[in-house]
């Protein structure tokens, strides 16, 4: 038998866990010694101590944990448990990444403070195009809420179009606006060029007004990294003494199947101050 202490090195644990695991009664020792209550534990009980810690790691809570490793749970409730907890983990490993390529384009809009250069943008008149689009709402104009929102959008924009017959004559045009509700939500845009009659039902065709001054500047590269090339637009727009007036549209002008190829040109509508 092993002490407490042996114990707990040969399972790569802490001693407070394993008094936690017997008062909780997931792990009860082997032997408790009655005059000095010391606790023995048998090399067997490696095993279940192992699958324990890998439920635990799992994320399943402890009273789960007793169930499954007490036979409490069937087969196909323990696989069907496991597959979801391998959903949740994997939305988890998603949204971890999404974040992660947020604070590297962060990263890189503070690296390039002051020395990226600013000669791409351009003031230019924008003409009126149709579009068809579909629209739905974000809860911020951050990058983690608009992408989740906006890809899908296209998807299904997609979709309804041919189901329709109705064939994009141009590039995508997406365009944000402030909610009606408020609350810092945004109205997503979802849009293509199209040449086709106005119409509203499983999407809708409107023509996108034109925009009489807009600073330009070309990004290549994922949406998701947008960020650098939109600040440096914004630092361009102030130092040349015009002010923005909403939000800028996003036109798709090449979308390889590679995002890292992508390039859309912004198109912030401005005025002089």
């Amino acid at each position: 038998m092993f002490t407490i202490g042996d114990f707990a090195r040969h399972g790569r644990v802490s001693v407070r866990m394993l008094r936690h695991y017997d008062s909780t009664g997931l792990l009860h020792p082997a032997h408790v010694d009655p005059a000095s209550g010391y606790r023995y534990y048998t090399a067997a009980q490696l095993a279940r101590l192992n699958r324990i810690i890998a439920l635990k790691d799992l994320g399943f809570t402890l009273q789960q944990v007793r169930d499954i490793v007490e036979e409490k749970v069937s087969a196909e409730e323990l696989r069907g448990m496991l597959r979801l907890r391998r959903a949740e983990l994997e939305t988890a490993m998603a949204a971890a990444g999404a974040r992660l390529v947020q604070v590297e384009a962060r990263l890189r809009a503070i690296e390039s403070e002051g020395h990226m250069p600013t000669n791409d943008a351009v003031i230019k008149s924008v003409p009126a195009v149709r579009v068809a689009e579909l629209t739905a709402t974000a809860a911020s104009f951050e990058p983690e809420d608009i992408g989740p929102v906006i890809g899908p959008l296209y998807d299904e924009l997609f979709q309804r179009l041919g189901s329709a017959g109705v064939t994009p004559t141009g590039p995508g045009v997406a365009y944000y606006e402030d909610a009606p509700e408020g609350g810092g939500k945004i109205s997503v845009h979802a849009a293509v060029q199209v040449t086709a009659p106005l119409r509203d039902d499983a999407f809708r065709i409107l023509d996108l007004p034109s925009l009489d001054q807009a600073a330009t500047i070309v990004h290549r590269g994922s949406m998701d990294t947008v960020l650098p090339t939109a600040q440096t637009l914004a630092r361009w727009i102030d130092a040349n003494g015009y002010q923005s007036t909403g939000y800028p549209r996003e036109i798709s002008l090449e979308c390889p199947e590679n995002r890292d190829d992508w390039v859309t040109e912004l198109q912030a509508p401005v005025t002089r101050t």
